[in-house]
């Protein structure tokens, strides 16, 4: 969709028509420029807006299953097949655990998130060897979330066995062994366009059933 409008065409067609002045030529191609330069913003709006909407509603999507893999994960933590704690490290930024959620046989994987700029890995160390022990020289990692704008805002919440939905979180440094919840809070940027630092957050825990006392799912 274009439209083009020159000054070599406008003028011969006044002049077909007769009875124009200078100024009135000029009027019209003042007037013709503006709905060529209007014409052409709302074709970008109207390609960009749907375009930006799709963006937005991966970003919603991606979120989503992030959370559902973060929290499956952790329900199903688990002591490593070398002995380690359920728990490694529990950081405003980063979270480190073990959990037989997705894994083959008798292995529990170490599984890590963590925050870098503004996007979020994961990062992933299957056991291996004759018994089982975890070589960190060989986690899989990948991005799972972008454009995130936690910026000093934790992405990780950690609460004891006195949880009940509305409890603060422990302060840090956390004693990893009163660790019985966690809780993921991802703040995205919706980036409806270009200029645009709106946010949307979606968060969920889970109890790490393992360690759990009196917490429910």
């Amino acid at each position: 969709m274009n439209i083009r409008i020159t000054i070599t065409k406008i003028i011969p067609a006044l002049k077909a028509i007769g009875g124009y002045s200078l100024v009135e030529m000029l009027v019209v191609i003042a007037v013709a420029t503006v709905l060529f330069l209007g014409t052409n913003v709302l074709f970008v709006t109207v390609i960009r807006t749907p375009t930006q909407q799709l963006s937005q509603t991966n970003n919603i999507d991606q979120a989503r299953k992030v959370l559902s893999s973060f929290t499956n994960e952790l329900r199903n933590g688990a002591a490593g097949n070398d002995g380690s704690y359920q728990l490694s490290t529990a950081g405003d930024t980063q979270i480190v655990f073990y959990t037989n959620y997705g894994a083959s046989g008798t292995a529990v994987n170490r599984v890590r998130y963590y925050l870098s700029g503004t996007t979020l890995y994961r990062g992933v160390v299957i056991p291996t060897g004759s018994p089982l022990t975890y070589n960190l020289g060989t986690e899989t990692v990948k991005p799972v979330q972008t454009n995130l704008a936690n910026g000093a805002t934790p992405i990780f919440y950690y609460y004891d066995d006195t949880y009940s939905g509305t409890s603060n979180p422990l302060v840090q440094p956390v004693n990893l062994t009163q660790v019985k919840f966690a809780k993921i809070n991802l703040i995205i940027k919706k980036q409806n366009t270009v200029t645009d630092t709106s946010t949307f957050t979606i968060d969920g825990g889970a109890a790490i059933r393992s360690l759990k006392t009196n917490l429910g799912n």
